[in-house]
């Protein structure tokens, strides 16, 4: 048995389009069960046309939590077969979810200092 499993993106989300965090959802449960079972995930990309930061930060960016953490995904999620400028926006959410992660409540301090919101909003 390998220790690495594929998963397709394109087959999870049944779609090319993958911008919903509710199918980003069911990704990250498809990688979680495999981390959980202490095995390495090869995730593809191939075949899906448009993604969103949304479905990414479900899909990917919550496995940055102290659940797994940076380095655990690091050593065991493999991406491939995604679009050079899906790789970008990918690094984006990857950066916003270790530094969230890191320090939830300044995370949010400094979001609602950036957008004009006040706390008690």
């Amino acid at each position: 048995m390998s220790d690495t499993i594929p998963v397709s993106v394109f087959e999870v989300v049944g779609s090319r389009l993958c911008v919903a965090s509710d199918d980003g959802g069911r990704v990250f449960e498809q990688i979680a069960a495999a981390f959980r079972q202490g095995r390495r995930v090869r995730l593809s990309f191939l075949n899906v046309e448009t993604l969103t930061s949304a479905f990414l930060n479900a899909a990917i960016g919550q496995l940055y939590s102290p659940e797994f953490g940076e380095d655990h995904v690091r050593a065991n999620l493999e991406i491939t077969d995604m679009a050079p400028e899906d790789v970008d926006l990918l690094k984006r959410v990857v950066e916003t979810a270790k530094f969230y992660f890191k320090d939830p409540k300044r995370f949010v301090e400094i979001v609602r200092d950036a957008t004009g919101e006040s706390s008690d909003d």
